[in-house]
């Protein structure tokens, strides 16, 4: 079994390729008052990734793993400390605010808490009308019917009965549905969305879902799906990359990972996933011991193998797997798939 490294011979992809994540880092930095620098918090530790072209991922681990930091820095709200965040042949890391600024246009963010992600103070229409003005588009009339169009896509209809309406005003499912035309107004390329069906009723979850896989195929948008369920995964992407401890573990096609999960982790993930069968309801499934490590002193060699049956003794305790190819398109983290 050979490492990912050691491939001689890869397709090439840089025709497809809109986002390329390569040994990304983001740390942040700790200090304690009169006692100056205190160590890192690891959030994102050389990570890598591409997305296509019209792809839709799914970034899945539980809370703490590096997600959001990572979404982050894909937004350029952090600035990574090493590594490189690759936008269609831009380095974000070298562009300048005025560059950022249209790298901004270019993305779409769908939030976790609809309610806490609208102006409260703000209508509908000024809510949609606001990117549009700082994107640059003056014309009043274009800037409406960019507006009438947006909340058609989003299935808000009859569009006046919404346009005064302030963010108190519309149920949970409303409220997320106006976030999504946010997201969408100024034609973004990709959309980044946040655990966006977290804080949804479950009766609405699988719409939402839905109304962007369906956005995702009309204007072929690249999506970024951040999430700890992997039971609402399926309805989404192609592909899922699993991160534990600020290291992205497995990665594989939807189906692929979720049939044959390849690492311990990933195992674990799906072991804790929600059973629809209510025959299982009260049945208790075994889960790691222990909790994720810190990300300020994380574990010697793999990060999982404090909480991991199957860990080597003097292997996986001391050095850092590399990505191993099992089948072709699956990657994994792990020793146990070394040769």
């Amino acid at each position: 079994m050979s490492t990912l490294a050691e491939k001689t011979s890869q397709p090439d992809k840089k025709e497809t390729v809109m986002l390329s994540i390569q040994n990304l880092r983001v740390w942040f930095e700790l200090r304690r008052w009169g006692f100056g620098h205190a160590g890192y918090v690891h959030a994102v530790d050389e990570v890598n990734f591409d997305l296509q072209h019209g792809e839709a991922v799914a970034v899945v681990g539980e809370s703490g793993c590096g997600k959001s930091s990572l979404m982050k820095t894909i937004l350029a709200l952090y600035k990574p400390v090493g590594g490189k965040v690759i936008f269609n042949g831009l380095d974000l890391g070298a562009a300048d605010r005025k560059t950022i600024k249209w790298y901004r246009s270019q993305v779409g963010y769908v939030q976790q808490d609809p309610f806490g992600a609208l102006p409260p103070f703000m209508t509908v229409e000024q809510i949609l009308d606001e990117p549009l003005l700082i994107g640059g588009i003056k014309d009043k009339a274009v800037r409406a019917e960019r507006i009438r169009k947006v909340l058609e896509e989003v299935k808000m209809s009859p569009i006046q009965d919404f346009l005064p309406k302030f963010p108190h005003m519309l149920s949970g499912g409303q409220q997320q549905r106006v976030v999504i035309a946010r997201a969408m107004i100024l034609e973004p390329k990709f959309i980044v969305a946040d655990e966006p069906v977290s804080m949804l009723d479950a009766s609405v979850r699988v719409e939402i879902l839905k109304l962007l896989r369906g956005l995702q195929e009309t204007h072929n948008l690249s999506v970024i799906y951040i999430t700890h369920d992997l039971s609402t995964v399926s309805y989404f992407s192609e592909r899922i990359f699993v991160m534990y401890a600020g290291k992205m573990v497995e990665k594989a096609p939807v189906r692929a990972l979720l049939d044959t999960p390849k690492h311990p982790y990933t195992e674990a993930l799906l072991q804790g996933t929600s059973d629809p069968d209510a025959d299982n309801a009260l049945t208790y499934k075994e889960v790691p011991p222990g909790e994720p490590p810190s990300l300020v002193n994380p574990p010697q060699g793999c990060h999982f193998h404090p909480r991991c049956s199957r860990s080597i003794k003097g292997t996986c305790d001391v050095d850092e797997p590399p990505e191993f190819e099992p089948t072709p398109g699956h990657l994994v983290s792990c020793w146990l798939f070394q040769c």
